[in-house]
């Protein structure tokens, strides 16, 4: 055991943790057994070959980084910008929309695929901000501008935030009830799960510790790639669907990378490709053009049986701009277990704005202890309190970002005559401003939840919206040495 005090507190933490040495992935290269003497010439194409003292000359292999070695590497937990991906590019995108253009135009309409793009409400409000327009209208000239490079549908992503918390606040009071009667291990508290970056940092560093407290519930870019693949693409008929989610974060293209989210039988991703608001930003000025000037076009909703154009009205959730987890759980939470509805709900500020709690009481008795944490910084302090067993939270909404979703890595940035905490308070006000949807309220998300999931097997529910996390074992090998 530790013989620090318990007041003593992390406070030289960064919210950017940076790669290590450790981050190696071993490539078995067959090659000739040879002297001393070789030697390594590069070509011109950018080839490698290893030339022999007899002059015999041998190819040698590039070393290839995925996502999926990313994902597996215990070496490291970085911001994605300093990964290079591939197949999460707006270069693999373009790709993709153009090559479907000229299958179309060559009459091969069935080798073409259906490509559709589910954009949720943080980047659309950062490019809102920056082309000064509004929600609606970024979404209608967003939608106009995805279909001129050859998008099908471009779809909101509401129906599948609302799954996420509806399933969320299920969670949460089975645990709940689970520890309060049987006493389980490491029910609560209980982590929120959306934030990739969080995810990705509790396997690799603080491994089956960690795990059983975060839910298991699906992020909402997850359960609309469920969504996409599963219930759209049988109801609309087509051969294939190339689905694309549009982020705040970098981090979510290695959500969407992750093993457990690939479909081995129809051997297919449940979200092909993850681009950004700031990557969309990229993609308009290289065409020459702002957001403003596309022409506008309509959102469509696959899931209702018309597929009816619809214009884009763009809503919020109560509480943070990262989904409001903390306030729905909440509300649901004191109604469910303690009859208590309507509760107002109060965040009080700890040590930073970035770590408040809310509580409810009755009779001078806590019954809930809630919080948001956002940034490393906040996150590594919470990691603490649970290991040292002095974590008195009941749920505790994480996200890895300082300011939440709102303020995520790959959002538009600030012009020079603002700064990043000015544009941040910007998107909240803007956020705040937007009418609430109500996922109880929601006929849409009520009808598809009973017939894509309750209308079917007993356990679809749990298939399609639960998942699971992988504990990284560190690799001890003699190139993992740090001198």
């Amino acid at each position: 055991m530790s013989g620090f005090s318990g007041v003593l507190q992390l406070t030289d933490l960064d919210d950017f943790i940076t790669p290590s040495q450790e981050c190696i992935k071993p490539v078995k290269i067959e090659k000739s057994s040879a002297g001393t003497g070789a030697k390594i010439s590069i070509q011109e194409d950018g080839s490698y070959y290893q030339i022999e003292e007899d002059g015999h000359r041998q190819q040698l292999q590039k070393v290839e980084i995925t996502l999926s070695d990313c994902l597996a590497c215990s070496g490291c937990i970085t911001s994605a910008e300093t990964v290079l991906v591939t197949q999460q590019s707006q270069e693999e995108l373009l790709r993709v929309l153009n090559e479907n253009k000229k299958l179309r135009s060559d009459g091969n309409e069935s080798e073409a695929k259906f490509i559709i793009i589910s954009v949720s409400v943080q980047p659309l409000l950062s490019l809102a901000v920056r082309y000064n327009i509004t929600p609606d209208e970024a979404a209608e000239r967003l939608a106009g501008y995805f279909k001129h490079l050859g998008a099908d549908m471009v779809v909101d992503m509401a129906v599948a935030e609302n799954f996420a918390l509806l399933e969320t606040r299920k969670e949460f009071v089975r645990r709940y009830l689970s520890s309060t009667n049987d006493g389980v291990k490491n029910a609560l508290p209980m982590l929120a799960s959306s934030c990739p970056g969080w995810v990705c940092y509790a396997e690799k560093t603080h491994g089956n510790f960690i795990l059983p407290f975060i839910s298991v519930t699906k992020s909402p870019q997850q359960i609309m790639g469920s969504l996409v693949k599963d219930w759209v693409l049988k109801n609309l008929g087509v051969r294939s669907v190339y689905h694309v989610t549009v982020m705040p974060c970098y981090d979510k293209k290695l959500e969407a990378a992750r093993e457990d989210f690939f479909d081995k039988a129809a051997e297919s991703r449940d979200v092909d490709c993850v681009i950004t608001a700031i990557e969309i930003e990229q993609m308009l000025q290289t065409s020459g053009i702002e957001l403003h000037q596309v022409e506008k076009a309509m959102y469509s909703e696959p899931w209702k049986k018309d597929f009816d154009a619809i214009s884009p009205s763009i809503k919020r959730h109560i509480g943070s701009g990262s989904g409001g987890y903390a306030d729905h759980i909440f509300h649901y939470a004191a109604k469910e277990l303690f009859a208590i509805e309507d509760h107002e709900i109060a965040y009080k500020n700890l040590r930073n704005p970035d770590f408040r709690e809310v509580i409810l009481e009755k009779d001078g008795k806590i019954l809930l202890r809630f919080a948001i944490a956002n940034g490393f910084r906040n996150i590594q302090n919470l990691v603490q309190k649970l290991k040292r067993g002095k974590c008195q939270y009941h749920y505790v909404e994480v996200m890895a970002c300082p300011s939440g979703c709102l303020n995520g890595g790959a959002q538009v940035r600030p012009r020079e005559d603002k700064t990043l905490k000015e544009l941040t308070a910007q998107l909240e006000h803007v956020y705040e401003s937007l009418p609430v949807e109500v996922p109880d309220e929601s006929k849409v998300t009520q009808e598809l939840y009973k017939t894509w999931l309750q209308g079917n097997e007993s356990d679809k529910a749990s298939s399609i919206l639960h998942t699971n996390y992988h504990a990284v074992e560190k690799l001890n090998t003699a190139l993992n040495i740090k001198w």
